[in-house]
């Protein structure tokens, strides 16, 4: 799955490994779930401290990467993010960190948001990518949300929906649109004017709330040709890094299926000895491989050469998009009965790829990005 992986990065994945099997198994997550619990901001602060937070960001922010690899590092916390289905703002996040390190009209300006990035990295403020709004799909070109000026102090009004962690945010990075076009602003939840309702998501602990803005008062972060890129940037890396935690899920659940099918008899026989079994897995198998496959190359090209990471990003998003929630499926198909119910675990990581699908462009979503980005290029 990760065969050029460094000994610093295995370290790096087995020790968040172990700090999510040890805080957030499944029984917790449950109870989490069922308790419609918010955030455990003392248990995302000690994340932080593991370096979930800090990958993208550079030294001289208080950040830095294990190897020099921030996408690819952060992709394999992903990875095990899916395998546990943990909750945590760290896609949201970390688009946020991605969209406030894009260089502004001078090369001193991420250094502006350089107390908010801190606290960031630190775990002590969390924020949040305001980019959906209501009936309306994947859109970075003119979002309905809309900010005017009213003597040198900027207010957005509009709706914005799917907020990751919307109701547990401090503050929210909003991407809108202005009398000269695209613009970013960040909003401090607590604001005048800022409303949020949380909303239940498919997925038990990955949250999700609407948040309605009027006439609030913002911090200009990006705006124009600026705005458009770091807007792009933020959506390469909540899809690499969505991509990832999807097939770490879809992996989760096949390995599990794999136990069950030499562990489950039927007529004297494994389920693992029956051929037409052995070839749904095997089909399952090839697909997941290939999950793991783009979802790494992605975040390794974005890492390389990040001008020409958006066609891969978007083949992963498309493509482990697409294919997860067959694979999850067919595991719960080959559990049988058990699988279908409330008890069994499967329906968690089912929750989780579908949801993964869903947010931040859907395989079709990608699929039109793609065929833009081979037209323009043609």
């Amino acid at each position: 799955m990760s065969p050029d992986i460094t000994a610093d990065q295995q370290l790096f994945r087995q020790t968040t490994r172990e700090f999510l099997d040890r805080t957030t198994p499944i029984s917790v997550i449950r109870e989490l779930g069922e308790a419609a619990t918010g955030l455990d901001r003392a248990w995302w602060t000690r994340g932080a401290e593991l370096g979930w937070t800090a990958m993208l960001v550079p030294e001289a922010l208080g950040g830095g990467s294990v190897s020099g690899r921030p996408l690819t590092e952060l992709a394999l916390v992903a990875q095990e993010f899916g395998r546990t289905c943990a909750p945590g703002p760290l896609i949201t996040t970390s688009a946020v960190l991605a969209g406030l390190l894009t260089a502004g009209e001078a090369p001193t300006d991420r250094d502006t948001f350089a107390e908010l990035i801190g606290a960031i990295v630190a775990g002590h403020t969390v924020a949040a990518w305001a980019l959906y709004e209501p009936g309306r799909g994947l859109d970075l070109s003119a979002p309905g949300t809309g900010v005017r000026e009213d003597g040198g102090v900027l207010r957005v009004t509009g709706v914005k929906d799917r907020v990751e962690y919307g109701a547990e945010a401090d503050i929210f990075l909003v991407t809108a649109h202005g009398p000269d076009g695209p613009v970013q602003l960040l909003v401090p939840a607590d604001s005048t004017g800022v409303t949020v309702t949380p909303v239940p998501s498919l997925d038990l602990v990955r949250h999700t709330a609407r948040v309605e803005f009027t006439d609030a008062v913002g911090t200009l972060a990006h705006r124009g040709p600026i705005a458009v890129a770091a807007t792009r940037t933020q959506l390469e890396v909540a899809a690499a890094l969505t991509a990832a935690e999807s097939a770490g899920a879809a992996q989760r659940a096949f390995d599990a299926t794999v136990a069950w099918m030499f562990d489950r008899y039927t007529f004297g026989r494994p389920l693992a000895s029956y051929q037409a079994l052995k070839h749904r897995m095997a089909d399952n198998k090839t697909w997941l491989e290939a999950c793991h496959a783009t979802a790494t190359a992605a975040a390794a090209l974005w890492d390389d050469d990040r001008a020409s990471a958006a066609e891969a990003i978007g083949v992963a998003k498309s493509y482990v998009g697409a294919k997860t929630p067959v694979i999850v499926q067919d595991c719960v198909q080959i559990h049988g009965g058990i699988g279908v119910t409330w008890e069994h675990d499967l329906h968690l990581f089912l929750r989780r790829v579908t949801v993964g699908r869903a947010l931040y462009g859907t395989p079709a979503d990608h699929r039109r990005r793609i065929a833009e980005l081979l037209l323009t290029a043609a």
